[in-house]
């Protein structure tokens, strides 16, 4: 069912487009050699191009280039031979230029597409209209004078590739869904980190609302929000305001605004400009920048398995559903720990375990995988032991336990703790006959039709050999012995 708002004449849809700002992943800047690392102390990382002296000219870094051509790739978009940089021109403090080299009229990458899953199962494609190269601003810093504004310049210069989507989206839904995509393919391709909390990715929405069947109606962008959980807030919370203007009988002013997180709203930053206001030109310092399209096949050969591809070779390789699969490849260390744990063994069970008893293990202590308290490594060695029969599930998840608590690996565990399955079934059938001859009443009943308590026989069975029976065992043998 499709995502309206109601209000107080009816439903309303919800239009979203993106514009995600996705920092390169390259040691220098995109026209200088200062590095590009996140971090450092304030303005040592600055160039003389960076600072705009005069006379300094851009030397275009090739890195940053091939990392845009692999975005695109990556996007299932059209790579342009020919791009170029323009121009544009707007005065900020922390803009030492007084304008900004960026692309538009001939972006590097051009219409694409990407295929985003909703939580229902449903799966819509999102059309990506460009992506284009820019350079970052410097940071204006409010708070560290009550008086003054002071301006940190290691950003400036920073290659950004903005990716701007077509207005396809029409929930909160499916806008986290597009950016969770766009982040596992960046990260996947190694060409961006995906960091929204250092500001290396962020998101720039527009909203808009009409109702089912009309045209578009004015947007307005919502600036710079740097959390998936945010976004989609700050949609409804737009979507809402421009609801009750319009119920109230008013218009919608095109414009930019903020999303205030801490008083849950948005509030006007600027009347929105458009193309023209910026004034852009061909950068006179930049040549047209020509790609050869043999470079893009070796770019496009050198790719890593992409999201989408690693979760249908998980589905036909280990069986696993669709869903499992995708929540293990959301993320490529996820991916990369289960198919350590998965190798040579049954892919169901390891997904099973990761993602259950590994994943609760480290929501409750706040860790990532790479802080995993069990390597994967000594998970497979657990998967192992219940294969082998050394030991059951239940037994499994108390050395799991241990596991987590010591570092211990599952084999010394279950050694010191004495906790070898017991498979002999001579001991098994002599416990089994005990709790019969014991429970008389409750036999004559199973016997009479009270198949659940096939159950308590076999509970009473795992009670007196602390759990270390065979569950198999105990039930061949047990429906033996009642038969």
């Amino acid at each position: 069912m499709s995502y309206m708002i109601e209000g107080s004449t009816g439903a309303w849809e919800v239009v979203i487009g993106l514009e995600v700002h996705a920092q390169v992943i390259s040691k220098a800047k995109l026209f200088s050699g200062a590095s590009a690392h996140f971090g450092a102390d304030p303005n040592t990382h600055v160039s003389l191009v960076d600072a705009a002296f005069p006379g300094m000219l851009p030397v275009l870094n090739r890195e940053c280039v091939d990392q845009a051509i692999r975005t695109g790739l990556g996007l299932n978009a059209k790579v342009n031979l020919m791009s170029r940089f323009d121009r544009k021109n707007y005065f900020y403090a922390d803009l030492p230029q007084g304008y900004q080299i960026s692309q538009f009229e001939f972006p590097i990458v051009g219409e694409g597409t990407i295929e985003i899953e909703l939580d229902d199962g449903s799966v819509k494609n999102i059309g990506i209209t460009r992506l284009h190269l820019e350079q970052d601003a410097g940071k204006s810093i409010h708070d560290l004078t009550p008086k003054e504004t002071v301006v940190d310049l290691n950003r400036s210069g920073v290659a950004l590739m903005e990716i701007v989507s077509e207005p396809d989206m029409r929930s909160p839904e499916e806008a986290g869904a597009y950016l969770r995509k766009i982040r596992a393919i960046v990260r996947y391709l190694g060409t961006c980190d995906g960091n929204m909390e250092e500001g290396s990715m962020r998101a720039d929405v527009n909203v808009s609302v009409r109702k089912p069947g009309e045209d578009y109606r004015t947007r307005c962008e919502l600036k710079n929000i740097n959390s998936i959980r945010y976004v989609m807030q700050a949609i409804e919370i737009e979507a809402k305001r421009h609801i009750e203007i319009y119920e109230n009988g008013g218009e919608v002013d095109q414009e930019t605004r903020l999303f205030d997180v801490a008083r849950g709203e948005t509030r006007t930053m600027r009347s929105k400009e458009n193309a023209h206001d910026y004034r852009y030109f061909p950068d006179p310092d930049l040549l047209p920048l020509i790609v050869e399209q043999s470079h893009v096949d070796h770019l496009k050969s050198t790719l890593a398995e992409l999201p989408d591809d690693k979760r249908n070779r998980f589905q036909s390789d280990y069986g696993l559903p669709r869903y499992d699969a995708n929540v293990l490849v959301a993320e490529q260390d996820i991916a990369n720990f289960f198919e350590k744990v998965a190798k040579g063994r049954d892919g169901r069970m390891a997904s099973n375990w990761v993602t259950g008893e590994l994943f609760a293990v480290l929501n409750k202590q706040g860790l990532t995988i790479h802080e995993s308290p069990i390597s994967a490594d000594a998970l497979g060695a657990l998967l192992d032991l219940i294969a082998d029969n050394t030991i059951n599930g239940k037994i499994a998840k108390e050395v799991f336990e241990d596991m987590v608590e010591t570092g211990d690996m599952p084999g010394d565990i279950v050694e010191r703790k004495g906790l070898k399955q017991v498979t002999d079934t001579g001991a098994i059938e002599k416990v089994i006959t005990e709790i019969l001859a014991a429970n008389p009443d409750k036999v004559e009943q199973y016997k009479s039709g009270k198949d659940k308590l096939f159950g308590f026989f076999v509970g009473q069975v795992m009670k007196v050999m602390q759990g270390k029976a065979n569950p198999a065992i105990v039930n061949d043998l047990l429906k033996k012995q009642l038969s």
